[in-house]
């Protein structure tokens, strides 16, 4: 049976962390939380569940996590948000996996709650995350906010049965405020990379983002919070490119 780290990284998150942490129970050898500087009670809750805790000031959501992987005492990782857990089939499908890892990585389903009720469609199920591997062959890549681990080239990925929950949010107006921040650092990311947004971007990109997620990715199906994270997603995607063109504009 091989030994199996879980990476978590924190910034107050005492509604999440507890929950997070007692889904790995029984899988987890080794429990590393890399905290921000969190001021609630996440750190003392962290700590009452068996978690080491190291501090590392915010890198960035990519540097965060790949930092937090030195940190693991096990080559094999199983990388959580404060706001995941596993649901018992996940949890099977890990413990089986630890007496027989004939894989480099794992993906598995996540199912994201929002402000209390499960979404099942809108392109956010089933979402797709690859967060067991062994650590040897692979990284954490991608453009912040949007992280996302890579294995090498030729690695061997399958797939588990069960779902990742992410209690994502409580409310909408932390949707909001997600977005507000995300895009911030997207744009960023975006124009730091030399990329561009024209007229074309801000008016089309929104409208194809809501037909996709709303009628084709059949968000009507999720209801009224169907509709609040179409139209948040294709506003998100708004901001996104009319801060990349400020920023453009300011560099002027």
């Amino acid at each position: 049976m091989i030994q199996l780290s879980v990476v978590i990284i924190s910034y107050n998150e005492e509604k999440n962390i507890g929950r997070c942490l007692d889904s790995v129970l029984g899988i987890a050898d080794d429990i590393v939380v890399v905290d921000s500087g969190s001021t609630d009670a996440t750190i003392e809750i962290a700590t009452q569940k068996g978690a080491r805790v190291i501090h590392q000031d915010f890198l960035g959501h990519i540097e965060q996590k790949n930092f937090a992987i030195t940190h693991a005492k096990y080559q094999h990782i199983l990388s959580l948000d404060s706001d995941e857990a596993l649901d018992e089939q996940l949890k099977i499908s890990i413990l089986k996996v630890k007496n027989n890892w004939n894989a480099d990585g794992y993906v598995m389903n996540r199912l994201t709650n929002y402000c209390g009720k499960w979404i099942r469609h809108t392109g956010w199920y089933p979402d797709k995350k690859l967060r067991l591997w062994d650590s040897s062959k692979g990284k954490w890549t991608g453009t912040n906010p949007h992280d996302r681990y890579e294995m090498k080239s030729g690695s061997s990925i399958q797939h588990l049965k069960g779902d990742l929950l992410h209690y994502s949010f409580y409310t909408i107006n932390q949707h909001l405020e997600q977005i507000r921040y995300f895009t911030d650092i997207s744009s960023k990311a975006l124009f730091e990379k030399g990329k561009k947004a024209t007229l074309l971007h801000i008016l089309f990109s929104p409208v194809v983002k809501f037909i996709r997620d709303y009628i084709i990715k059949a968000g009507f199906l999720d209801g009224y919070y169907g509709l609040i994270i179409s139209v948040n997603s294709a506003h998100a995607k708004f901001l996104k490119y009319t801060k990349l063109r400020a920023l453009w504009k300011d560099a002027k």
